[in-house]
């Protein structure tokens, strides 16, 4: 969101899940790679839905592999119970960049251009998919169908913020299931 000079970009940086206890903790499933800095006790953060916050974090702590927080207001199990699946939204300077430079926050991989190691247009990254093993590009192709990328480096060996584009390298069958059924043998003969 923009205005009067300044532009904020909003990160999805968790998910609230079930109420811990009778003291209003609330388990989170984290979804930023930063959790220290997006996640720790002050951090005010907005929600979606809008009407549960913003909420700001009054403690944390981690129990059986499991990020816990606690809520300032939020005091006993029906509160906390209240905010199951909420998320936790960061607003963030569009400038700041993560401190790894193989990382990126999805406002900057969002609308870029996708091309194949060859040059050929893929399309345009529409969606970033969190998933708990990987990331997904969800691209957008030029007749208005989708394809899903796996964000890994094999697959998406280079991001240049500067040209706007991702390249990727799929194997066969990722773009297009003619080049599957080929690399496969599996051509469908006519009947």
């Amino acid at each position: 969101m923009c205005g009067k000079g300044t532009c904020i970009v909003q990160l999805v940086v968790a998910r609230i899940g079930r109420a811990h206890g009778i003291k209003g903790e609330v388990t989170v499933e984290v979804r930023t790679d930063e959790p220290e800095l997006r996640l720790g006790p002050g951090a005010v953060l907005a929600t979606e839905p809008a009407s549960a916050g913003p909420l700001t974090i009054e403690t944390g702590r981690v129990h059986s592999g499991r990020l816990l927080l606690r809520f300032e207001g939020v005091r006993d199990r029906t509160g906390a119970e209240a905010l199951r699946n909420v998320l936790l939204i960061a607003e963030v300077d569009p400038e700041e960049v993560p401190e790894d430079p193989e990382e990126f926050y999805d406002h900057q991989l969002i609308d870029l251009d996708v091309v194949t190691v060859d040059g050929t247009a893929v399309g345009r990254i529409s969606e970033i998919s969190h998933l708990p093993y990987q990331d997904l590009l969800i691209v957008k192709r030029p007749d208005g169908g989708e394809v899903m990328i796996p964000f890994v480096s094999e697959m998406v060996p280079e991001i240049d913020l500067e040209e706007q584009r991702a390249v990727v390298d799929p194997p066969p069958g990722l773009l297009d299931e003619a080049e599957a059924e080929v690399a496969t043998g599996r051509e469908e003969t006519p009947s």
